[in-house]
């Protein structure tokens, strides 16, 4: 009987040696899984803040391209505007080039057109007094 109880007491014993392994064993793997969820979570911490970084620098690159853009669009428009207004200015100044070119043409037209009249009513005039005197010699002969 001694034996009996010996050996349910040395049975009880290796049961209470392998569940207190098991206990440490379980412990254990719970420390490792709390070690790696802690790893794991820090990694997903680390991949958002750099996510989070990563997304504040593709912002302010956007921005800078942005205001990049809007002020090169402004130089342009500037550009534009003074070729315009440069283009408008020799449009003016050719415009009143010509403006006294013609005047001057005009002027010399006039001229020209009236000296012509002048030497045609002196030649009129000279042609009439030919033929009064011929017409006069005419009648002389004819008397």
């Amino acid at each position: 009987k001694d034996a009996a109880v010996q050996q349910a007491v040395q049975r009880s014993a290796d049961e209470i040696q392998q569940l207190k392994n098991t206990a440490t064993g379980l412990r254990d793997e719970l420390e490792s899984l709390r070690f790696e969820k802690d790893a794991s979570v820090q990694q997903a911490v680390q991949r958002s803040a750099d996510e989070i970084q990563q997304l504040k620098n593709t912002a302010t690159d956007l921005r800078d391209e942005l205001e990049t853009l809007r002020f090169e669009k402004d130089a342009a428009v500037q550009q534009a505007v003074q070729r315009s207004a440069d283009e408008i200015t020799q449009l003016k100044k050719t415009s009143s080039s010509l403006r006294i070119e013609l005047d001057s043409q005009k002027y010399e037209f006039e001229a020209q057109l009236q000296k012509q009249e002048q030497e045609n009513t002196d030649n009129n005039k000279h042609l009439q007094e030919t033929i009064a005197t011929l017409r006069t010699k005419l009648e002389t002969l004819d008397a």
